[in-house]
């Protein structure tokens, strides 16, 4: 095996160490020959791992080939931290072969002078199908469709498809089939091209196509159109306006664009982190995404520390009660996200309607008590070695099985009343849920102990 034939290996294991070290030693040459070897995500998650002098030196070390690709796979503030040094003409020419809805789905994070700038360099053909992309809402199929569509008529045979095939020079990613119009434009069904192969030429395209699903209506949510995907293992799906005219289609490469964000956002935004963050922001940008949560949790815990307060004549006599207050409340908070997050679950993938929440809620809370139960035997028997204080362990013992059905009951109910109020479950629901949990433990594990024990 030669030298040439060994560099494809020795490259794919390209590390950020690698790249650290090759930027300290300024051996740029090894750098450009690495990037051109690997695949742009490899390259974007370099990008997204570096401090922004960094990143804006590796930028311009990056394969010109790829630097379209690579742009499409960058989160937003990393994105629009290189766009900016862009020059427009480059700018202009990167756009132009991205799909629209990257395109779409990047031109919007930019600021408005360099978006305007863009659009009016762009072709009237480009101009025109990002105009009908950003006309449809944030996270529907109309924004999420590609526009790269091969379509055939419903009336010719599988010879004249073949022939219109061999016209082309290649075939849009994860072309499976094609979708089959009428002549005014309206959807009909779709060709598999195994289809196109297996059957006789003389065959019509109308005799062959499949029916059986129906396409995605441009207004679809991105939820249901994941699930559309998963339920029928789709490579790719039509899309139509409410007329039934085909617009474009969304691929499987869309499908796990939209199910990688809900799990990036479901992640960040436990804690008040937007999943589009750059790692390796500035302070100042940093810190004011930051600090508006922890106002939020500051006030959260005042909450608690005054439900605390109304008992202190109680701690004072009962210290130990101040050594088991912390029990109550984690056990509480843990349960509690527990069933927090099967309910944001849930509603994710639409599995909870008005049919089966109540018996959701009824099914939790009943968890809530076998639990509650159960671990309020083991620590009240832990509070009793601890203490010999049988009072304190049967107190303690109330208020976790009181406190778990709160938080049962609390893990079902937040999801549902934030999303009636058109609120995140995923951004809020856990300072709701830990301010619930912290609340009812305190007050019923104080509370218990004051009326009973003193």
């Amino acid at each position: 095996m030669t030298e040439q034939e060994n560099q494809p290996n020795e490259t794919s294991k390209l590390s950020l160490d690698q790249v650290f070290t090759l930027l300290k030693e300024e051996d740029y040459l090894q750098l450009q020959f690495l990037f051109n070897q690997a695949h742009p995500g490899q390259l974007a998650d370099i990008l997204e791992a570096m401090p922004p002098k960094k990143r804006k030196q590796l930028w311009e070390l990056m394969p010109e080939t790829q630097e379209v690709e690579i742009l499409t796979l960058l989160n937003d503030e990393v994105r629009n931290s290189l766009i900016i040094e862009m020059p427009t003409e480059e700018l202009v020419a990167a756009a132009e072969q991205m799909d629209t809805n990257d395109l779409a789905d990047m031109i919007e994070e930019l600021p408005e002078h360099i978006r305007q700038s863009l659009e009016e360099n762009l072709s009237d053909e480009i101009r025109e199908h990002l105009e009908t992309n950003l006309s449809f809402e944030e996270g529907t199929a109309g924004r999420l469709m590609s526009q790269d569509v091969i379509t055939v008529r419903n009336d010719v045979t599988l010879a004249v498809v073949l022939r219109y095939l061999q016209l082309h020079e290649d075939l849009p990613d994860y072309t499976e089939g094609l979708m089959v119009i009428d002549r005014d434009g309206f959807y009909q069904g779709k060709l598999l091209l195994n289809k196109v192969l297996t059957n006789d030429e003389d065959t019509l395209v109308k005799d062959v196509m499949n029916t059986k699903h129906e396409p995605i209506l441009a207004t679809t949510d991105e939820r249901e159109i994941a699930n559309f995907f998963e339920l029928y293992h789709f490579v790719s799906a039509p899309v139509v306006d409410e007329n039934n005219r085909l617009l474009g289609r969304i691929t499987m490469d869309d499908v796990i664009h939209i199910l990688r964000e809900e799990s990036d956002h479901a992640l960040m935004s436990r804690d008040g982190l937007d999943e589009e963050v750059d790692l390796f922001a500035p302070v100042i940008s940093s810190t004011k995404s930051r600090t508006v949560w922890l106002g939020i949790n500051l006030v959260t815990a005042f909450l608690a520390a005054w439900v605390i307060g109304i008992y202190a004549d109680t701690l004072d006599k009962i210290v130990a009660l101040a050594v088991l207050m912390p029990v109550v409340a984690s056990m509480g908070g843990i349960a509690g996200s527990q069933t927090l997050t099967l309910t944001i679950r849930g509603l994710a993938l639409d599995q909870i309607t008005v049919g089966n929440r109540f018996w959701l809620a009824r099914k939790e809370i009943l968890v809530g008590i076998i639990n509650g139960l159960l671990w309020a035997l083991v620590v009240a028997f832990i509070a009793w070695l601890w203490f010999q204080d049988t009072g304190i362990s049967l107190v303690i013992a109330a208020a976790i099985v009181i406190n778990l059905i709160a938080a049962a009951a609390s893990g079902v109910a937040i999801p549902l009343i934030l999303q009636r109020l058109n609120i995140d479950p995923a951004l809020s629901g856990a300072v709701v849920l830990t301010t619930i949990t912290d609340v009812v433990g305190f007050m019923s594990f104080l509370g218990l102990a004051t009326y009973f024990l003193l």
